[in-house]
């Protein structure tokens, strides 16, 4: 079985998919960022595992034949597609006759992650959450939007639904919030609003919101989802 995984970052879900595939076919991950995928690869050689490559490449123009993959995946990352439409239609033409294409995405802003941080600042500097025509993780959570994208790509049989899952964060309310703060690329304008005088009293009201989803000791979020998939007729 040949899996592509687009907008892997660092590995995810490219190296579980491989670990599952046990040593068989080939998972290949592919992101704009050569050095995430550097961290995958790195990830994937202290699995052991010989079925994974990475590939550099832009989901828009993808460096591979067609009729190459199997399954095709995405975790929170077609969200991010300059132009849905054209990304999804590329997916298309290197997978396989009846191969599926499923993606996962942000649900709305208002659950416990986002709210307990980005939430926190918007809430003291006011102003827009994201720039109106940057980045928005949010782009797929009003239902059916995502699968209106795989429609107009040409995906057949497509599934969508909003789930929430388990989520639980394997540290503290200062790792969470600075692991946040590290990779909000859509949310820096938003950061950047914030007084530097006033940073100290913003961190210490993430950490108190952040504590809200303590339960039995561990960071308990859960997140709202959206899960959609189309099969290349």
């Amino acid at each position: 079985m040949h899996v592509l995984d687009l907008a892997a970052g660092t590995g995810e879900p490219a190296i579980t998919i491989a670990s599952r595939l046990a040593g068989t076919g080939e998972v290949v991950a592919t992101d704009l960022s050569a050095e995430l995928l550097e961290i995958a690869e790195g990830r994937a050689r202290s699995r052991n595992l010989s079925n994974f490559t990475i590939q550099q490449a832009d989901a828009h123009q993808l460096p591979f034949p067609g009729n190459t993959f199997d399954l095709a995946t995405s975790r929170f990352g077609v969200m991010f597609f300059a132009d849905v439409e054209k990304a999804l239609t590329e997916l298309r033409r290197v997978l396989t006759r009846g191969a599926r294409g499923c993606f996962a995405a942000w649900g709305p802003f208002d659950q416990p992650y986002w709210s307990s941080t980005m939430g926190v600042v918007l809430a003291h500097v006011g102003g827009p959450l994201l720039e109106p025509n940057g980045p928005n993780p949010f782009r797929f959570a009003q239902p059916g939007s995502l699968s209106a994208g795989l429609r107009l790509a040409g995906f057949k049989d497509i599934h969508e639904e909003t789930r929430t899952v388990p989520w639980t964060w394997p540290g503290t309310s200062e790792e969470v919030w600075e692991q946040a703060k590290a990779v909000a690329a859509p949310f820096r304008p938003l950061l950047a609003r914030v007084p530097k005088a006033e940073w100290e009293k913003v961190d210490r009201e993430v950490r108190v919101a952040i504590q809200k989803c303590v339960k039995d000791g561990e960071i308990r979020f859960g997140a709202t989802i959206v899960l959609a998939s189309g099969t290349n007729p």
